[in-house]
């Protein structure tokens, strides 16, 4: 195919609020070095992360959620040479976007030109050694650049063929969000018989820990909106507590095997209460704020394990490809935004109001 020389794309100019999102379409396409794809993107989905990015929320000078307010201005405290994936300074513009979906369309040296062609699934976790956990990696449209482009570039290794009847849109909302799920189920060896409690399960990444915890059949219980319990329910859930219940109340002590949390939140204490002895907690967001309150008897007396998860296991994205191409699992779309309506796409995002996810359409001209 013809490859341009300039595409469109959205450049994250700095922290802060929507302005700092500019459109363009004057930005070079990337040129693939050895190793490396070209990939021209079909679709890209919306994520937490991608608005945590830009108003500096990873920054430590920050206690709070993340809310409307501070995406309209940028977090309160942030400090731009923290606030990353990695703890060091970002270097804008970047191109945001971690879920992409799309086809490869020229290859750097070293790389089959066969594969060109191949609609892939990026992997959004570039571990610098791919093949084992070390917990060393950069993040796709984070400290590199990412999917709110019409063409992207990344690393041999990390496009994945995706073989699927499921359109460009429907992949697209599955890299982040699914992994990040499998990912802590994984680390926190959710099995058959468990018992898992997830919190935000309306949410992108709480969807996907529903469906895939009942991949592994385990019993699940769901923290979402009354007025989203329907949806949740129909993804797997065997129970859903209404969002700003009381968790320890409804489920009582010791009930719990496995907590997935993505929300924290001045309501933590309870979800350590809420696990039986021996239970494991596995968290990936703090989306009510990242400051909370532990007694550490409760840790210790209770053997509880604690899990940060972030930098996904070697066999992680590969699982999640075989478990799209038999079947196993579903996209939960909630709607589609061309690339251009991006601040309108994480306007909807912050409200709340949808369960899955939001995907950007780039233009193809």
């Amino acid at each position: 195919m013809n490859i341009p020389e300039r595409m469109k794309a959205v450049l994250l100019t700095g922290h802060g609020g929507y302005d700092c999102l500019e459109y363009r379409n004057d930005v070079p396409v990337p040129k693939p070095e050895a190793g490396e794809v070209l990939v021209r993107v079909g679709a890209a989905g919306v994520n937490n992360t991608d608005i945590n990015t830009r108003i500096g929320w990873y920054s430590k000078g920050v206690s709070g959620g993340t809310t409307n307010d501070s995406s309209e201005v940028g977090a309160t405290g942030a400090q731009s040479d923290d606030a990353s994936w990695s703890g060091s300074a970002l270097n804008f513009p970047r191109i945001q976007g971690a879920d992409v979906c799309g086809e490869i369309v020229s290859v750097g040296d070293g790389i089959e030109a066969g594969r060109i062609g191949e609609r892939v699934l990026i992997e959004p976790c570039l571990r610098t050694h791919p093949a084992k956990q070390t917990f060393e990696f950069t993040y796709l449209g984070s400290e590199c650049d990412g999917g709110f482009a019409q063409y992207t570039k990344v690393a041999a290794q990390f496009a994945y063929k995706v073989d699927s009847d499921l359109g460009d849109v429907e992949l697209a909302s599955f890299p982040c969000s699914y992994s990040t799920a499998e990912n802590m189920l994984s680390r926190s060896h959710v099995a058959n018989g468990d018992v898992v409690l997830v919190t935000g399960a309306s949410g992108g990444v709480g969807s996907a820990a529903v469906q895939l915890a009942k991949r592994r059949g385990a019993r699940v219980i769901a923290v979402a909106s009354a007025s989203k319990a329907h949806k949740v329910m129909a993804l797997g859930a065997d129970n859903v507590i209404p969002r700003g219940s009381n968790t320890l109340a409804a489920l009582g002590p010791k009930s719990v095997d496995v907590v997935i949390d993505l929300v924290a939140g001045p309501e933590w204490p309870d979800l350590l209460e809420v696990l039986v002895a021996g239970g494991r907690y596995a968290t990936s967001g703090a989306i009510a704020g990242p400051m909370v309150e532990l007694d550490v008897r409760t840790l210790y007396l209770k053997d509880l394990s604690l899990l940060g998860c972030t930098s996904l296991g070697p066999e992680v994205f590969r699982n999640l490809i075989d478990y799209i191409e038999r079947g196993e699992i579903k996209p939960v779309v909630a709607q589609t935004f061309p690339l251009r309506e991006i601040v309108e796409a994480q306007e909807v995002f912050l409200s709340k109001k949808h369960t899955g996810k939001l995907v950007l359409i780039p233009p193809t001209d």
